[in-house]
């Protein structure tokens, strides 16, 4: 088996060194400027890449980044454990019973603010996807990955402001959690069933089998699989040291659901996110060792993806403003537009319509995450994913002002 040499170790070292730093650093200054830490960590990253540090001092970024092909591998390797465990800890959030409370009317909001997003998307890329970027030899699969693109929420961030704003326990803030959650389970399902349309991303089974296999692994892990883990987890609480092995063991099963899902043609992510929707909704795994697996993540992990998103392009050669100038409005508007009609349509008044739509236009990792997965399959161009990060960061900043203005509208 080849393994990295004495340099090569280093290099690794210093690599991981420096974004986990820079990262920290970042997402601190964030912080205080009451921004979420993801939109840090991605300054971070672009410091580090090829835009700001490849620029003002190209020796230093290409001993970091470009002198050890070995040692980039093993970066990678660490960058697709990330993302896996970053959507683990997605899918850990997702409460079924707070979803189940919410019933029709979050469903109706959920649906609705997907599919004006997909509708616009999918039309406005189908109609200029050389301007817009994406892969003309895959034009339908790309111009509804592009769609599905605009339609995501951040599940994580908008609890998160919904949290601070005090606002996460009353019935809009429910409301909204629960269609976050039921937007994030299908948008994850169906970006995973376009992925194995698509020629260049579909290594799998074929198709139908893929999209089989994928409905029948949702279907089992949240029924059946679910009741095993309900059976299993009393027991690693009583008889293996704790939190030692809840945590190896959750992340053992998280892996294996990540690599049987990698087999059958879709990408890994979608098996960590489901597996987490039905560990997380186990009453077996406790609100502490919930905080344990997110400490472990968000600190270590999450940072580690987040900065390797400015490695991988130069935000100012690859920067658009045209596209990126579409792909915010666009993607603002629409999925504003269909989360406030779902709201009036499931009922609600308009004021709390208004909260809704500027609560689930909430963007930031997961977008970013199937953007980037995009970029990596050559469904779109460096400059649409460059459109779809800062769609991202708009959105996450301005979502909790937008929303604070709503709640005094006198309407």
């Amino acid at each position: 088996m080849e393994t990295l040499n004495h340099k090569e170790v280093i290099n690794l070292l210093l690599q991981l060194a420096a974004m986990l730093i820079l990262a920290r650093v970042f997402a601190e200054l964030a912080r205080k400027f009451k921004l979420p830490a993801v939109v840090g960590e991605i300054l971070a990253g672009i410091i580090l890449g090829p835009t700001i540090l490849g620029t003002l001092m190209p020796v230093a970024h290409e001993y970091l980044f470009s002198s050890h092909e070995m040692s980039n591998i093993a970066l990678d390797g660490f960058v697709q454990i990330s993302v896996v465990l970053l959507l683990f800890i997605a899918g850990l959030e997702v409460e079924l019973q707070v979803v189940w409370n919410q019933g029709k009317n979050a469903l109706k909001i959920a649906v609705a603010s997907m599919v004006l997003p997909i509708i616009a998307g999918f039309v406005l890329a189908y109609a200029f996807p050389e301007f817009l970027g994406v892969n003309i030899n895959d034009r339908i699969v790309a111009s509804t990955f592009f769609g599905l693109a605009i339609s995501i929420t951040a599940l994580a961030v908008v609890a998160r402001i919904l949290m601070d704003l005090g606002i996460f326990k009353t019935q809009t803030g429910l409301l909204i959690i629960a269609a976050a959650m039921i937007v994030d389970i299908l948008g994850w399902i169906v970006f995973s069933v376009i992925l194995s349309l698509s020629e260049s991303g579909s290594d799998g089974l074929g198709v139908w089998p893929t999209i089989g296999l994928t409905l029948f692994f949702t279907f089992f892990m949240l029924t059946l699989g679910k009741g095993m883990i309900n059976r299993v987890l009393p027991w690693i609480n009583k008889n293996l040291a704790w939190p030692g092995g809840l945590l190896s063991l959750s992340l053992a099963i998280c892996f294996i659901a990540a690599s049987f899902t990698e087999f059958i043609g879709i990408h890994a992510i979608f098996g960590a996110f489901i597996i987490g929707v039905a560990l997380g909704d186990s009453e077996y795994l406790t609100e502490k060792a919930k905080e344990i697996l997110h400490q472990f993540i968000n600190n270590i992990f999450a940072p580690i993806f987040f900065v390797s998103i400015g490695l991988k392009v130069n935000f100012v050669e690859a920067f658009d403003p045209g596209v990126t100038g579409v792909v915010v409005i666009v993607g603002l508007l629409a999925k504003y537009f269909g989360a406030y009609l779902g709201g009036r349509y499931a009922g609600i008044n308009r004021k709390e319509s208004i909260i809704v739509g500027f609560g689930l236009s909430t963007r930031g990792s997961m977008d970013i995450i199937l953007g980037l997965i995009a970029l990596e399959t050559g469904l779109v161009s460096e400059s649409l994913f460059i459109g779809l990060v800062i769609l991202a960061l708009i959105s996450s900043i301005g979502s909790g002002p937008l929303i604070n203005w709503a709640q005094k509208l006198k309407i």
